[in-house]
């Protein structure tokens, strides 16, 4: 059989055509695909960096409602937190504020998306 070297050409032309076209709908399913995975990624991270200023605001808050409340005096401050935990926090800051009759204690990040505010609030006696 005798081929012509203008019959391989097309055949390597339209070869290339479905090889781009598989490519394309490859990236096309997989984009979407990793950036799920990120999202999920952030999320989780956003969700562990919570709940580890649940556990340490609701220690120490336990410990401010048992009477350690009575070393502050009334007003708002920054609060430095025993927790060793707290290093795997995200930058930001535990703040107590004592007021009349009420105290509260908040985590509050730094940059928006690590947890959120985490706030105890409770009626002092």
């Amino acid at each position: 059989m005798v081929t012509s070297k203008k019959s391989t050409n097309r055949r390597g032309g339209w070869l290339m055509i479905e090889l781009l076209a598989a490519i394309s709908l490859l990236v096309a399913a997989l984009l979407p695909l990793a950036y799920s995975l990120a999202s999920e990624k952030k999320l989780a991270r956003s969700q562990y960096q919570r709940a580890v200023a649940m556990e340490i605001v609701d220690g120490e808050f336990e410990t401010l409602l048992a009477g350690e409340w009575r070393a502050f005096p009334t007003g708002t401050r920054n609060f430095q937190v025993r927790a060793a935990a707290a290093t795997n926090l995200p930058p930001g800051q535990f703040v107590l504020t004592i007021g009349e009759n009420r105290l509260r204690l908040e985590w509050k990040p730094a940059v928006k998306d690590q947890g959120g505010t985490v706030i105890r609030e409770a009626k002092l006696p």
